[in-house]
């Protein structure tokens, strides 16, 4: 059948739907050197917008170099440089060039182990071993303007979960460290993007912070619904098989045009029509079932931990009540304790990046854990 409908991995070619003025502005901010901050909750997308960029001005031969790395793994500063500098080696290089050439004055002191595949369309890879008796952060954190000074060429460093920095031990020297060394660089930019709300805010919108005011702060939308259901209704033909508009509108209602939950509820749905047939409401309830029972996991995992105030919390956004927590009969209702408890649950549950605050009114993260959650406890 091929892959109609992808979800868990960053989305390319076929399955990249909309996103077309966002992919122009953020094309723009990389050619025009301009750091950005992008920021957005989980499974909007971010990742495959920003990948898509990347490819996309590789295609078209920008002159514009992009480094793209996931951070989400790294616990601690070295961590990082490490990743850091592994990325911005490889791919600053194409595989016909002696890449440790480029970073030869940087790679002095190191004894990197590079494993090549005799497949030519695979990437090489390196282990630098980085350590604070090879580098200090400032040598590994003017990795790329000094490679981009020697080429000619300006590169942009996209870090992905870059919330994982405001984790470290010593989080604010770390980032004070970083803001030091790019804030002056001229032939690199950045595109530093997260999940985590609340820590890439904490981040970026601090104003006691190093990274406030950094760069172009880029708030990603969902992918409307208008922009949705074409996507769906041609991968449905694609695939041998028929859905209305309004029952394609009805997957992106589900789950709130969530980009990944689009994709995966969609496929699902795919699953349970024949070749030739056309999708109806009742499998769309069960491919619902699916996409809940696929996420249990998950979801347990989630609330395991949780007190009891807490879960009262989340049961009663989830019943929703968005405010009024500290009233009588809401606390009463839900057994959240006294009124002085509230901030702490409120907190402890963003936190988690289960609940988030917008405009003094509590929301759940996710519309497949809410959809859960009330079947399951409420």
């Amino acid at each position: 059948m091929g892959k109609s409908f992808v979800f868990g991995v960053a989305v390319s070619e076929e399955n990249f739907t909309g996103r077309k003025m966002e992919s122009q502005r953020l094309r723009m901010d990389f050619e025009a050197g301009i750091n950005t901050i992008l920021i957005s909750p989980r499974r909007w997308g971010k990742t495959s917008l920003v990948k898509h960029v990347c490819q996309q001005m590789k295609n078209e031969g920008s002159p514009v170099i992009t480094v793209y790395l996931d951070i989400f793994g790294c616990k601690n500063e070295y961590e990082f440089y490490n990743a850091l500098a592994t990325a911005i080696c490889q791919q600053t290089a194409s595989r016909h060039q002696l890449w440790w050439e480029e970073a030869k004055d940087f790679l002095a002191r190191l004894s990197p182990r590079i494993s090549v595949s005799p497949d030519p369309g695979s990437e090489f890879s390196v282990s630098l071993g980085i350590t604070p008796q090879s580098h200090t952060p400032e040598q590994v954190l003017s990795l790329a303007e000094d490679i981009a000074k020697r080429k000619g060429q300006h590169i942009v460093v996209c870090i992905d979960e870059f919330q994982q920095i405001g984790e470290f031990t010593d989080s604010r020297s770390v980032q004070a460290r970083l803001r030091s060394v790019w804030q002056h660089q001229q032939m690199v930019s950045y595109c530093l993007f997260g999940s985590r709300r609340h820590l890439m805010s904490s981040i970026f919108l601090d104003k006691s912070m190093p990274f406030y005011q950094f760069g172009e702060l880029f708030w990603l939308e969902r992918i409307p619904v208008a922009e949705w259901v074409p996507y769906i209704v041609s991968h449905f033909e694609e695939a041998g098989r028929k859905i209305t508009p309004s029952l394609a509108t009805r997957i992106c209602e589900v789950v709130d045009c969530f980009s990944a939950y689009v994709q995966q509820l969609a496929w699902f749905l795919l699953l349970h029509v024949e070749p030739g047939k056309e999708a109806t409401e009742k499998l769309l309830e069960q491919s619902i079932t699916d996409l809940l029972t696929s996420n249990e996991m998950l979801f347990m995992q989630l609330v395991e931990p949780l007190s009891a105030y807490q879960m009262n919390l989340i049961r009663a956004i989830a019943s929703g009540h968005h405010s009024g927590f500290t009233e009588k009969t809401i606390r009463a209702r839900f057994d959240l304790g006294a009124p002085s408890n509230l901030v702490r649950l409120r907190d402890a549950l963003i936190e988690r990046d289960i609940i988030f605050s917008e405009q003094k009114r509590l929301y759940l993260s996710d519309p497949v854990f809410t959809l859960w959650f009330q079947r399951k406890f409420l």
